[in-house]
């Protein structure tokens, strides 16, 4: 990811706190008319005018997406079949049957005690982490999160300390998919409810979910690139500034373009890609070779980052006088968004971190209230573009 910074959560203090409560909340709104009650107050609670830093609703309905059949062999397609990455796109949307589910208590959302484990530091995560504290106090859910700054290791301790806490439910964004399937399996065999938020994981780990809440990454991959062909004219050479290899950003935001492009915009070549990290020096100068490499096949640029990445790739357009080269990006920091604006960058898409971090809060009340849930639960999508931009303001990291 990019530059780290570090969060206001402090690990130690969010274990103590935790501790404080162990039990605590699962216990709220206890049998007979205590419970119907504390019910009827959960579902009279009234949300909709809580707002992101943005000014956008912070927990408006998630959707869900048409479901192709999956192919006898995906991997047996070409990489820009768009069936090739079925099970990286809809991961858990045909994962079978649900191992242990969890069954609702059905009790009101109000006085639960949750955990949320995320995946890093990062002013993104500083986001999520106020989105997800403002839904929880909205829903009179009292709320830990804790950060393993990037180490697995770490992550799968505080895994195990949120268990003994015995939380009303556990939620995790998961450092890599690897990882996901144990992580959720053993929160899922304690009886505690797990929650994914954010990141994908395999359809296998999705079982041991209640569900999982995040953007459609793919969906707003495909979006953004019709935008950019469009205005492309649906031909010329494009060249791909990718995630970090490996985890489901990468995939989602190459591939998700590329197969796009393959039917939308056939004409449309890609010159190559590359991963040069979040780094904005270092997207600079992979930028800075592809002008001298390519030269005015170079038409467009596809960034998986609207922060450092698009810094640097800007940076060596202007310095070597290409203002004819269209850049798009995923995501929507106060960098992409001030570059969007200047007319610097074509498009960026809305991927509201606060929404995100709200979202999975919100999946853990509507599981609180009784109510019936999707496998999986996507953010609302949107394209910021110089002409719109202005309504997405003040940024949210």
């Amino acid at each position: 990811m990019k530059k780290r910074v570090c969060l206001t959560v402090l690990v130690v203090l969010a274990l103590g706190g935790s501790l404080l409560f162990a039990g605590g909340g699962r216990q709220a709104g206890g049998g007979g008319g205590v419970a119907s009650d504390n019910l009827e107050k959960s579902l009279a609670l009234n949300y909709s005018g809580v707002r992101s830093t943005d000014g956008q609703p912070l927990m408006p309905p998630l959707s869900a997406k048409q479901v192709p059949a999956r192919p006898s062999d995906p991997n047996a397609l070409p990489e820009d079949d768009p069936l090739h990455w079925y099970d990286q796109e809809y991961a858990g949307w045909n994962a079978g049957s649900k191992i242990n589910p969890a069954k609702s208590p059905a009790n009101g959302s109000i006085g639960k005690h949750v955990i949320v484990i995320v995946h890093g530091d990062h002013p993104w995560t500083t986001a999520y982490i106020n989105g997800a504290k403002k839904a929880a106090e909205a829903l009179g859910m009292t709320i830990d999160l804790w950060s393993p700054n990037w180490d697995v290791n770490v992550q799968n301790q505080m895994i195990a300390q949120a268990i003994n806490a015995k939380p009303d439910a556990i939620g995790v964004i998961p450092i890599n998919a690897e990882s996901a399937v144990q992580q959720f399996r053993n929160i899922n065999q304690t009886g505690i409810p797990a929650f994914g938020t954010n990141t994908l994981t395999t359809a296998e780990a999705m079982r041991y979910m209640v569900t999982w809440t995040g953007p459609d990454d793919w969906g707003q991959m495909r979006k953004l690139a019709r935008h950019m062909a469009d205005t492309m004219g649906k031909k010329g050479g494009i060249v791909y500034v990718t995630h970090n290899p490996g985890g489901s950003p990468y995939f989602a935001r190459m591939w998700g373009p590329r197969t796009e492009l393959r039917g939308y915009a056939p004409d449309i070549r890609t010159l190559d890609f590359q991963s040069p990290g979040f780094d904005a020096a270092a997207t600079k100068q992979v930028v800075a070779d592809w002008i001298t490499r390519f030269g005015r096949d170079l038409n467009a640029i596809f960034l998986a980052d609207d922060s450092s990445q698009a810094i640097g790739a800007v940076d060596a357009l202007k310095e070597a006088g290409r203002t004819d080269v269209l850049v798009v990006a995923a995501g929507n920091s106060k960098a992409g968004m001030d570059l969007v604006a200047a007319g610097d960058v074509l498009g960026i898409t809305y991927q509201t971190a606060e929404g995100d971090g709200a979202a999975v809060v919100k999946a853990m009340a509507d599981f609180f209230n009784g109510k019936s849930l999707p496998e999986l639960g996507y953010l609302a999508q949107d394209i910021i573009t110089t002409g719109n931009v202005a309504g997405f303001q003040p940024p949210q990291w």
